[in-house]
């Protein structure tokens, strides 16, 4: 996965993830609407509408006061803990 920034204010943030699909990209996007101080995420992919654009763009807008960066770094965070704490309970039930 590579990452590039488009655009980045105070508040708002555009990102290229290159090599993600719409798993990927919902699962970021609906751990981005659950982080506090985070007022609107969501992700287009749509070449043919997006001048030619082939990867995702996610777009992030936050609160007075909070760092979309830092948000984006949240609820990638919150993503891994949820996965650890899947594989943890699949391993427990699989024994």
């Amino acid at each position: 996965m590579e990452l590039r920034v488009i655009d980045k204010t105070d508040e708002e943030l555009r990102i290229e993830v290159a090599g993600e699909d719409h798993t990927f990209m919902n699962v970021i996007k609906g751990a981005l609407l659950e982080t506090e101080g985070v007022a609107a995420a969501t992700y287009d992919m749509n070449p043919e509408q997006s001048g030619g654009q082939t990867e995702p763009i996610l777009s992030i807008k936050t609160e007075a006061g909070v760092d979309p960066l830092d948000a984006l770094g949240e609820a990638s965070r919150n993503v891994q803990d949820t996965v650890d704490d899947f594989s943890a309970a699949f391993e427990a039930a699989a024994q």
